[in-house]
C-alpha cells in the first residue's frame, strides 16, 4: 500500500504511476472474469486507456472518461447500449474501488 498525499496525486503520473496501474490491471482481471472479455478489453483499450482518475477528498476517486465512449466502442464489439453502460459503470465503480484500496482507503 503505497502512502496517499492528495497534493502529490495532481501529478499522479509522476508519483503514483506504479499504483494506478495496478488498480487498473486488479479491475481489468475482475471484470473480465466476470463479464464478456471481448467487450471488456474493448472497454480498456478504447474507452479507459484515455481515462483520467481524480481525486475527490475523503478517500473517494472519480474516474473521468472520455467524449463519447459508446461511440469508441461502436463497430468493435456487438453489444446494445444498456449493456455497454451497465458494464463501463460497474467496470468504473471496480476501478474506483480498486485505487482506494491500492491507497488504503478501504476495503476492496
Amino acid at each position: 500500500m503505497a502512502e496517499f498525499d492528495p497534493e502529490r496525486f495532481e501529478d499522479k503520473y509522476a508519483n503514483y504511476f506504479t499504483e494506478l496501474q495496478r488498480a487498473y490491471k486488479s479491475a481489468f482481471e475482475t471484470m473480465n472474469d466476470r463479464y464478456d472479455s471481448e467487450l471488456i478489453h474493448a472497454i480498456d483499450q478504447r474507452v479507459l486507456a484515455e481515462s483520467e482518475p481524480f481525486y475527490e477528498g475523503d478517500g473517494r476517486f472519480r474516474i473521468e472518461l472520455p467524449e463519447d465512449p459508446h461511440e469508441r466502442l461502436s463497430g468493435v464489439v456487438v453489444a446494445d447500449d444498456e449493456k455497454v453502460e451497465t458494464i463501463l459503470d460497474r467496470y468504473v465503480d471496480e476501478i474506483e474501488t480498486e485505487i482506494r484500496s491500492v491507497f488504503g482507503f478501504g476495503d476492496a
